[in-house]
Formats: C-alpha cells, structure tokens, sequence
C-alpha cells in the first residue's frame, strides 16, 4: 500500500520492471524510448514540483470544500457523459487554429488589411473552446497524482502559452499586421500539438481517466474469498480471488461485492467510508452504490462492476461477470 494514498502496492514483476526501464536505454532503442525519457525529465524539473505542490496545497482544499457541487461534477464529465469531458473539448480548438492555418496558406491577398476576416473568426472560436478545454484540464488536474500531475501540470502550461500565442496572432490580424500573425498563428498550432502530445502520454501510455476495472472479469467459477465468521456487519473486507481484488461488505445479513479497485484512478475502496450502503473512494471522493456499482457521485464517470455472492459450508464465496462455459455432456450435440 502506498501511503496516504489508498492505492495498492505494485506487485514485483511490476517494481521489476520499472527498475529496469529506469536503466538508460541502448542506442538500438533509443528511438522508440525517446518519450518516456522526455515525460522522465520533465517530471524532474524543480520549478515545476515546487509549482505543483504550491497549486495542489491551493486547489486541493477548495476542490474538497466543493465536492458536491454538480457544477465542479459536470466539469469532469463525469457519470452523465460517460467519460471525462476535456478529451472531447480539446479537439476543438486544435482544429479550428487548424482551420485558420489552412486559410492562411490559401491566402492569396497580400495587401495588409485591418479587421477581423474569416481566419481570424476561426481563431477567436478556437479561444473560446480553449478557454473552456482549460477549465475542464484544471478540474481533471486537481484529481491526478504524483508523476501525472507534474507532467499534466507541463502540458497545461504549454497549452497556456498556446493559448496566449493565439490571442497575440489574433489582435496582430485584426491590427492588419497579416505576417506577425501568420508567425504567432504557425507558433501557437505548434505549442499546443506539443502540448496535446503530452495529454496523449498522460491517457494512452499513463492510464489517466482510464476505466481501472474495464477488463475485470473473473474468477470464472465459484470461489473462495473469506470464511463467513470473519465478515462482521457494517464493516467493509478486502479479499482476493483468482487475483481480482474485491470488496466484501454486509448490512443485516446481506452480502454485496464489488471491485475494490475504483474505476476512476485505481484507489482501493474498502479504505474509504461506507454510508447508507454507499462507499467512498479515499483516494478523490468518488462514490458508488454498493448494489450496483452505480456512480452516485464523481469524478469517477464509470461504475463498479458488483460480483454474484453465496454462502457454502461456511465460506463467502464469489463469481465473477462472465462465468465459465459449462462443459457439454459427452455425446451430447450441441444446438
């Protein structure tokens, strides 16, 4: 267990495996390591850890004041979208700086003019969308971690700085200076394709706001988890079956089971609280019903998946969403 964190502890092969990607990489493959070691030196930057436990030691305790705020909720995305929302929004104003790139080249008037034209209508959408993009990478930011909020915190001054770049290249267009705006335009594109680079590190090589449970599908069969006597009521257990760690909680007599790994960034829920048979994930709030896994409160924008229990000859055992195929009688045909 990491501590104060609510996470579990890497297995070995895991810890094996970082130290050995912690070793410098060979000249053959250098070129297809080149991007963890760029995330590596960037996470060492001492502005930038000092920048990020100043703003963590500000945003943290303003965001958990805020919790409940359906406004703070939507931000993320969260359950009614289905996936966190700064992904989508990114995509808008990448593409409408885009668009104002390809008409720029196709501009064949070379007679400086003062106002705004259609590029420049392009440009002040595409801030627009920026804006709200970097609200909704503030409130995903402040429920990151450790090596992903320092280099989500560099990606979110790049994309700053693109931003400002592009408010530069529009107020340069409408002034009728067309070159410098050509120049802080083609820069602006360039910093935020560096910066939306690094959001893809984050989420496809990082995991960030990805499903921790969207695979958990075992164990096939019936299994063993926990002696009955040593579940009493009201109190949540953390047990093991076929690998798949689970959480084991009864209420007068009822028995629940649900993936003890949080769904939005890997916390163990039988750490957190359990209130009107609703669990809290210790790691950044989010809560789930223990009936169904329902998310009933983010930033978590999927559900726990819940595993059949039953009682035998004095066990708690539990079965996981896809049981095993039952295997068909010798001679049998098969419709």
């Amino acid at each position: 267990m990491r501590p104060g964190t609510g996470q579990p502890d890497d297995p070995p092969a895991a810890s094996q495996q970082a130290g050995q990607a912690g070793r410098a990489p060979s000249a053959g493959t250098r070129p297809v390591t080149w991007h963890g070691d760029v995330a590596a030196r960037i996470d060492q930057l001492g502005w930038l850890r000092g920048l990020s436990d100043w703003l963590t030691g500000v945003l943290g305790p303003v965001r958990e004041r805020h919790q409940d705020n359906l406004v703070l909720e939507l931000m993320h995305g969260g359950r009614w979208v289905g996936h966190p929302l700064h992904p989508a929004l990114s995509d808008l104003h990448i593409g409408l700086w885009t668009g104002v790139t390809v008409l720029v080249a196709m501009d064949r008037d070379r007679v400086p003019r003062r106002g705004m034209d259609a590029a420049g209508m392009l440009s002040a959408a595409g801030i627009l969308a920026a804006g709200a993009t970097a609200l909704t990478g503030l409130s995903d930011w402040t429920v990151s971690d450790e090596q992903d909020r320092r280099v989500g915190l560099f990606h979110g001054l790049l994309n700053t700085l693109g931003l400002g770049l592009q408010g530069a290249s529009l107020g340069t267009r409408v002034a009728g200076h067309r070159s410098t705006a050509r120049a802080l335009g083609a820069a602006s594109l360039t910093v935020t394709a560096t910066a939306g680079y690094l959001g893809g590190h984050l989420v496809f090589t990082k995991g960030v706001m990805v499903n921790r449970v969207a695979w958990a599908i075992g164990p096939r069969r019936w299994t063993r988890a926990l002696q009955e006597a040593n579940l009493p009521d009201d109190s949540p257990a953390a047990v093991e079956a076929e690998g798949r760690q689970i959480m084991l909680y009864r209420h007068r007599g009822r028995l629940y089971a649900i993936d003890n790994i949080c769904s939005h960034a890997g916390g163990l829920l039988s750490r957190g609280p359990v209130a009107d048979l609703t669990v809290t994930c210790p790691l950044h709030g989010s809560r789930f019903a223990l009936a169904d896994g329902c998310v009933s409160r983010g930033p978590a924008s999927q559900p726990q998946p819940v595993l059949p229990t039953r009682i035998r000859n004095g066990w708690i055992e539990v079965r996981g969403s896809q049981p095993a195929p039952r295997r068909p009688a010798s001679g049998r045909r098969q419709p």
